[in-house]
């Protein structure tokens, strides 16, 4: 952005880009390539805005400049202001022109939606907008190259303007190259990852088109936000300071209209028409509130809260902000507005082997992110139907099912962002399996009849032990061993794990038949349970 002090409009469009670059993180959806659309669109009503009030700031300076008489000096100045917000148009209209572009090589507007770039075929493309403007030499078609002369060329002549009107060298500096490459970005250049790169590949390499359209707005921005500061120290020369407005109203200018759920809105309220002798004295609020001044400006801020989401994921809500100004005889004048702004629905995003359903009783570990609150996600939980257990890593819970369905409730600052149901399965029952010394007994076939001692295995289900090993420690906990023979029981002895067989002295033909009486299982706390799904009895031939 540009450099000095930055209007709310260029805050948001600075808070709209840093959603853009978190949202390309992220293996995107098509709903969330949508977003994108949404993104764009934002920025360029943000651009118009900003164009237009631009222009106003030259019909502004060229009345005042009247005012004073048309002096000689005053009308050079408006000159300079014309000439910038000539080259300025010019730019934006080249900047356009790329975004047309793109969505040419992508396929163009849907049928019908000629001119509207929320409808355009090649929303899902990653491919084509990096390729039309990587460098040559990484293989693409090289149309970076002229837009970064064409930036960076933009903020030369701001600074010969400026230079011209007498800006000292400090001002000069704010205007800065808009494209930089890795290395000469004072973040990149020190990422390992990026050293070496062009500016067109950080810009636009594996942009979806959309990304590519409201990169292209951000840049957009970055020239209109030159402009406005660079019409800002002209405006001075002039004396635009000293206009009189005619029509006061307040303004509530919201970094965006949507936020999250749980996320701080925030917004600067102030007067549109301000005198420097009123700013400690005037008082603001918003909804009852008494907001802050500072500098004739009102800073709101408020944690939002959820409200009546449309099909769309999106609750209307409104402020009433007000701005008391003291007129002169003692009394005081009320300016009242009704601003509305959106607060969206947060997405819940669960990550686990498995979040259909879950496991009785056992550890099932989730990992759960709301990406729309950003840094501000300080999630706590709670469960319907078992247990929640909070990790040790933001977004880290453990569940607990203790009953056939269970609730995850999600909330992070105090507020309900949403839940999630899962349904719960029983744990698969375990294998009983029968070892000698030298392995596992083949009961088709038996074993020796001198066979001095068996061990028994409980066998956790493959899937259940890969998804929860720390839930699937099974073990024979008692078991009963008869030695059948000529169809009449000769004997039996209680076992665990391990049988000794050394005092049953059966004989070839004979029967050894197993019943187990109890498994147990170990659980991911280490608490010990009777198991009551298992294999019942076993039968050995002894040969």
């Amino acid at each position: 952005m540009a450099g000095g002090k930055e209007t709310p409009r260029q805050k948001m469009i600075g808070m709209m880009y840093l959603v853009l670059t978190a949202l390309l993180a992220l293996n995107v959806s098509s709903t969330v390539l949508d977003k994108f659309a949404f993104i764009n669109e934002s920025l360029e009503r943000a651009n118009a805005e900003t164009s237009e009030r631009n222009a106003r700031t030259i019909v502004g300076m060229k009345s005042a400049a009247k005012d004073k008489g048309n002096r000689e000096d005053d009308l050079k100045v408006v000159a300079d202001a014309e000439a910038l917000r000539a080259e300025t148009t010019k730019i934006l209209a080249e900047l356009e022109d790329y975004k047309e572009q793109f969505v040419e090589i992508t396929g163009g507007y849907e049928e019908g939606k000629k001119g509207d770039k929320r409808f355009i075929n090649g929303k899902t493309d990653y491919d084509k907008v990096g390729h039309y403007m990587m460098p040559e030499e990484e293989g693409g078609e090289g149309h970076g190259a002229k837009m970064k002369q064409l930036l960076n060329g933009y903020a030369e002549y701001i600074q010969e303007v400026l230079k011209k009107n007498d800006a000292d060298e400090a001002k000069l500096q704010q205007y800065h190259k808009i494209a930089l490459d890795a290395d000469e970005d004072p973040i990149y250049s020190r990422d390992e990852n990026q050293k070496g790169k062009k500016w067109s590949q950080l810009a636009f390499e594996n942009s979806p088109t959309h990304a590519g359209l409201a990169t292209v707005s951000e840049f957009q921005a970055n020239v209109l936000a030159f402009e406005t500061s660079a019409l800002d120290f002209l405006v001075k020369r002039v004396g635009l300071k000293d206009i009189t407005f005619d029509q006061i109203r307040p303004v509530v200018m919201p970094e965006s209209k949507y936020v999250a759920a749980g996320t701080k809105y925030r917004a600067d309220m102030f007067i549109a028409a301000s005198a420097s002798g009123l700013n400690d004295k005037m008082v603001m609020t918003y909804n009852g509130e008494e907001a802050p001044v500072v500098g004739g400006v009102g800073k709101v801020e408020f944690t939002a809260t959820p409200g009546n989401y449309d099909k769309s994921g999106n609750a209307r809500k409104e402020i009433v902000a007000s701005i008391t100004v003291p007129q002169g005889g003692g009394s005081d004048t009320t300016f009242t507005d009704t601003i509305e702004y959106y607060v969206v629905r947060p997405v819940i995003q669960i990550q686990s082997q498995s979040v259909n359903a879950l496991y009785y009783n056992c550890g099932n570990k989730l990992d759960v992110q709301v990406p729309a609150l950003g840094t501000s996600y300080n999630p706590s939980f709670s469960a319907k139907g078992g247990d929640a257990i909070k990790g040790s890593q933001t977004g880290q819970v453990t569940v607990v099912p203790r009953a056939q369905n269970v609730t995850l409730t999600v909330s992070s600052g105090g507020n309900v962002i949403g839940s999630r149901e899962f349904s719960v399965r029983s744990i698969p029952a375990p294998d009983i399996k029968v070892f000698t010394g030298a392995g596992e007994v083949n009961l088709k076939e038996g074993i020796d009849s001198g066979t001095p001692e068996l061990f028994l295995r409980a066998i956790p289900d493959e899937s259940f032990a890969q998804f929860l090993p720390d839930d699937a420690k099974f073990r024979v906990a008692e078991a009963e061993v008869t030695l059948v023979s000529g169809g009449l029981g000769r004997g039996s002895i209680r076992a665990g794990e391990q049988i000794n067989l050394r005092g049953m002295r059966g004989r070839k033909g004979d029967q050894l038949v197993i019943e187990i009486k109890k498994v147990q299982r170990q659980n991911f706390r280490k608490q010990v349970e009777t198991f009551p799904k298992h294999t019942r009895f076993i039968n050995i031939s002894l040969k």
